[in-house]
């Protein structure tokens, strides 16, 4: 039976990039991301490292002075906010993963 609808395109942006990064004035980048990661993988330890992020801040907030407290503040919400769009990411690959699984065992 020929199907009528067709297969939804893939993930556009299936894999990483050799992006570097931890440049230091005088030197090359100290830090690469490898190429060929898939990007679930990528973003799962990306909300690792958020989290953690998030996890310290409080402290660094606790320990600054008052001058420089809005910054940690502000910092701990917008690693928050990058967490929260990081995990809605994952969350949609997941829902549509799942879709895909109950939509292929039905047919």
């Amino acid at each position: 039976m020929k199907k009528i609808v067709p297969d939804p395109p893939a993930f556009l942006f299936a894999k990483t990039a050799e992006t570097t990064f931890g440049e230091c004035e005088g030197h090359p980048p100290l830090f690469t991301v490898r190429p060929g990661i898939s990007a679930e993988d990528a973003l799962v330890h990306a909300a690792l490292f958020l989290k953690c992020a998030i996890d310290t801040c409080p402290q660094a907030v606790q320990y600054t002075d008052e001058t420089g407290r809005g910054f940690a503040w502000s910092t701990l919400h917008s690693v928050q906010m990058a967490k929260g769009l990081v995990d809605a990411v994952l969350d949609g690959i997941e829902s549509h993963n799942l879709n895909a699984h109950r939509d292929a065992q039905n047919h």
